[in-house]
């Protein structure tokens, strides 16, 4: 199993710490380091910067969202960053939700994401391996254009830029049964938002067809802190946050999937209160045990037990987050990566 580092995306501004945990992490042999996006900073640029500072380590977005550009427009930030980089791109993408796509966007968010979403990487597949101008007659994507409110001169164009890499992987966050296993079909990998290593039977029947190589990235918090419950209090606002403030209250696929690891009653409840502005009821009504599950949270010993669950199944890549190089140095440790400090 290899390790990544994922550093999200920023609160008010540029963190500081990123670059410098991002460096360190190619130093203790990390595989590779992830960004994000959600109305906010956006994932390509700063993942530009960190490879502007680095020369080994993978660069990965964890994750793109997809109603943010056209399928062309991401497939120009790859195989650019792709360059720039000297071949270490990996191309994370994810739908987000009716909120954030409507909300944000401002565009519709799709009746079939599952269509939606093969479709999208379809084309982004066309432009890295440049055989041929794109084309592509689809139910939500159209190249070239042919709507009605088009002017019809449309021309079916492949990139002037010829890309390094035809096979550049490309990653899915997908959380649905039947989204996880179309992930399986047209992925290269798939970027799970939570995983317990305890309940992999919730994805065993979705990754069945899974070929040879796919890779099963998901992301889990870490800290290595003597109290355990403080140090899931982070884990805990995520939860809180994903499962109340990211979805409606007639559609959430964070709680969904809360709901399908064995949590159903406990999802509704932090529903209910985020949705009525008691935000910190919410995050403290996050069962301990969920949040534990998801997470490498405590002493260096617990971690050592806990992670060798997680090396015990599908998992490929552990894409951290980790809030100190401690932390950072302490699972590379127990991962074997790097001969233990002495």
């Amino acid at each position: 199993m290899r390790l990544g580092l994922t550093l999200g995306y920023w609160g008010r501004g540029p963190d500081p710490r990123h670059l410098e945990l991002a460096r360190l992490a190619e130093e203790l042999g990390y595989d590779s380091v992830w960004t994000a996006e959600s109305w906010g900073s956006d994932a390509f640029t700063a993942l530009t910067w960190i490879a502007a500072h680095t020369s080994r380590v993978k660069l990965g977005t964890g994750i793109a969202q997809m109603a943010a550009r056209t399928p062309t427009a991401t497939a120009m930030h790859a195989l650019t960053l792709d360059h720039l980089s000297g071949g270490r791109m990996l191309l994370g993408l994810g739908l987000s939700g009716p909120q954030v796509v409507e909300g944000w966007y401002g565009r519709p968010f799709p009746e079939s994401p599952l269509t939606f979403t093969r479709e999208y990487v379809d084309v982004i597949r066309q432009v890295l391996r440049r055989e041929a101008p794109v084309e592509l007659d689809g139910r939500f994507l159209t190249h070239p254009y042919r709507g009605e409110d088009g002017t019809g001169l449309g021309k079916a164009l492949k990139p002037i830029t010829h890309p390094l890499r035809p096979g550049l992987p490309v990653l899915l966050g997908a959380e649905g049964p039947r989204n996880i296993a179309q992930t399986a079909r047209i992925a290269d990998g798939w970027l799970p938002l939570y995983w317990s290593p305890t309940r992999t039977d919730v994805y065993e029947a979705s990754l069945a067809d899974a070929p040879e190589g796919f890779l099963v990235a998901p992301m889990a918090q870490a800290r290595v802190c003597d109290d355990v419950a403080e140090g899931l209090l982070p884990v805990k606002a995520m939860l809180g946050f994903y499962i109340g403030g990211m979805g409606h209250a007639k559609r959430n696929f964070h709680a969904d999937l809360m709901a399908r690891m064995g949590f159903a009653e406990e999802a509704e409840r932090v529903k209910k209160l985020f949705l009525e502005g008691r935000r910190e009821e919410a995050v403290r009504a996050v069962p301990d045990a969920f949040a534990d599950e998801i997470s490498l949270v405590g002493p260096r010993g617990r971690i050592a037990e806990r992670l060798e669950l997680w090396r015990a199944g599908p998992v490929t890549d552990l894409l951290v987050t980790a809030p100190d190089p401690a932390t950072l140095r302490t699972l590379a440790e127990l991962n074997e990566q790097v001969p233990a400090a002495r």
